[in-house]
């Protein structure tokens, strides 16, 4: 089950599920399809390529001239009902699509700047965008023409955003560790700060039916609970304790870049960038803490994960043979399954499109171009001290030689100058 937040693939390949609806985005292409349902076998395909540019006068917003970014998917999202689905793409194009009774694309419109998460409201009369100077912007689904509002502004990165079920609320995660708990129609108004990250926050996590509680994970390889009403954090898991001991390196790090969770049973399931692992945690509301069931080995990277309704877990991955696998909860355990219908044509779907996804296979994190260059001042300190008493010896030696000389000088000339005027004389 989807929740919170929206999918934001950053430069990846991602998917998202709503009832039989399932959504997949690499590159600049989308694919969509009812996975479940025989008598629907068709598949559709928007590539935001072939976005009209002149349709927006190659402008922002703002009116300031775009700069040209690639056509590749960046955020995207269902709504609750799964009647709406939203974009955005790296040429600052905000695409919004109904979904039913088909797939139909009911407008584009410009954005300021690129976006980083996307979410829609439970209302479904709003999208929040997320993006990358800091600001969050709402636009609207009942006038799905009108420009963008602005809400509110972090002087940080945003990484992520969510709303709580009820839409009171509005969080937001950044690149200064900082989660902050606004009321959505009065941004203005910060209820809390959900403080104790000490590296940027990659995901963030509202629990849908506990939604006092708040997931968050971070660069600083921790998995943390809150109760984000009054920014107390109620239990943290670092999650270099849950690796086996013979596959934990010192330097590895677990950034969380995918938090998906199912309300039946409170699975939380996670991915580690760059890790081909899926970490599998239950969530005890009661005594507020995570607690560790399994974990399912993947053969390869692993872009993104899902949740089905059921507790059947989805696994978008780097392979050109079977990007998508199932897998189904058994006996407390889960276990991959190859003979679904709907596992079967979604994948047949994803080859035929495969060269979408051609371009991020084997591509590096860009999760670590968030950490913050650490500087050891009193070090530099010091090496630069140590220079400048060096120096002043140096100045110090050179005009001591240089008054000595000085004095040889004078001696030689109150020895030699008699001598001379005699001579003279």
């Amino acid at each position: 089950m989807e929740g919170g937040s929206g999918r934001s693939p950053g430069p990846g390949p991602a998917l998202a599920l709503r009832g039989t609806l399932m959504a997949v985005g690499g590159g600049s292409r989308l694919l969509a399809a009812r996975r479940g349902e025989r008598r629907d076998d068709t598949v559709f395909v928007y590539d935001c390529a072939s976005v009209e540019k002149k349709a927006l006068g190659n402008k922002g917003q703002d009116k300031q001239p775009a700069d040209k970014g690639s056509d590749n998917i960046l955020a995207f999202a269902f709504s609750p009902s799964g009647d709406y689905f939203v974009l955005t793409d790296d040429n600052k194009h905000l695409i919004l699509f109904r979904t039913k009774p088909s797939w139909e694309c009911i407008s584009i419109r410009p954005v300021n700047r690129r976006c980083t998460s996307l979410i829609i409201t439970a209302a479904e009369d709003k999208i929040l965008v997320a993006d990358k100077s800091g600001d969050v912007y709402s636009y609207s689904i009942t006038e799905p023409q009108a420009e963008g509002k602005f809400e509110l502004g972090h002087l940080s990165m945003l990484l992520d955003a969510a709303l709580s079920p009820d839409d009171r609320y509005i969080l937001t995660a950044d690149r200064d560790e900082k989660i902050r708990v606004s009321l959505t129609k009065a941004p203005y108004n910060i209820v809390s700060y959900c403080l104790g990250h000490e590296e940027f926050v990659s995901r963030i996590f509202v629990v849908p039916n506990y939604p006092d509680l708040l997931l968050s994970a971070s660069g600083d390889c921790t998995l943390r609970l809150w109760k984000y009403e009054t920014g107390e954090e109620v239990y943290c898991c670092h999650l270099s304790s849950v690796c086996e001991p013979e596959t934990t390196k010192t330097d590895q790090k677990y950034i969380v870049s995918r938090i998906a969770y199912c309300c039946q049973g409170n699975y939380v399931a996670i991915l580690c960038d760059c890790i081909p692992t899926v970490y599998i945690f239950q969530l005890d509301a009661v005594a507020q803490q995570l607690v560790y069931r399994e974990q399912i080995p993947l053969k390869h990277k692993c872009w993104d994960i899902a949740f089905e309704e059921t507790g059947e877990i989805w696994t978008l991955q780097e392979n050109n043979e079977a990007p998508l696998q199932l897998y189904k909860p058994c006996d407390g355990q889960w276990k991959s399954v190859t003979d679904d219908e709907g596992l079967q044509r979604m994948s047949k779907y994803l080859l035929d499109n495969w060269t979408a996804f051609e371009g991020f296979v084997g591509a590096e994190s860009h999760y670590s171009s968030l950490y913050k260059a650490s500087f050891d001042n009193m070090a530099v300190y010091l090496q630069k001290k140590e220079e400048r008493i060096q120096k002043q010896k140096k100045k110090r030696n050179y005009c001591k030689n240089l008054a000595v000389c000085e004095e040889f000088q004078l001696w030689l000339n109150h020895l030699f100058l008699p001598f001379i005027f005699l001579l003279i004389w």
